[in-house]
């Protein structure tokens, strides 16, 4: 590590290591609600909530759309492991805007066999990959 104030950083998906790499800050959401993590955090295990996941780097910060997972964050280093998380350049704008619709479709209906949870997780997770490539 170059640079005492970094801290490593590790995000895991099912499918591959999405990123790793040194970090000057992270900051996503939780079930608790938002959270910026520095080197030297106190220690903890947080639930992720859908959101953008700023990468504070060197040069400038990266953003990611995160949807789901758990994060272990210690002193010198935040492990997130992720259901899915995508960068910008992986989102479909379209695709992203027609789930939107559908989710919001879903809610505006308010019929008797939607599943409510079911379409808010959905229509967060369409805003959050909306707002990331925006």
């Amino acid at each position: 590590m170059a640079d005492e104030k970094n801290f490593r950083l590790k995000v895991i998906t099912p499918e591959r290591v999405f990123y790793e790499g040194d970090v000057r800050m992270v900051e996503f959401n939780t079930t608790e609600g938002e959270i910026g993590i520095y080197r030297g955090h106190v220690p903890m295990t947080v639930i992720v909530s859908p959101g953008i996941l700023v990468i504070s780097e060197e040069e400038s910060p990266r953003n990611a759309a995160l949807h789901a997972g758990f994060a272990e964050i210690l002193q010198d280093r935040v492990t997130i492991l992720a259901e899915v998380i995508e960068w910008p350049d992986e989102i479909d704008r379209k695709r992203a805007e027609d789930a939107k619709a559908r989710a919001q479709e879903r809610l505006d209906a308010k019929a008797e066999e939607t599943d409510i949870l079911r379409a808010e997780a959905a229509l967060r997770r369409a805003l959050t990959r909306i707002h990331v490539i925006s």
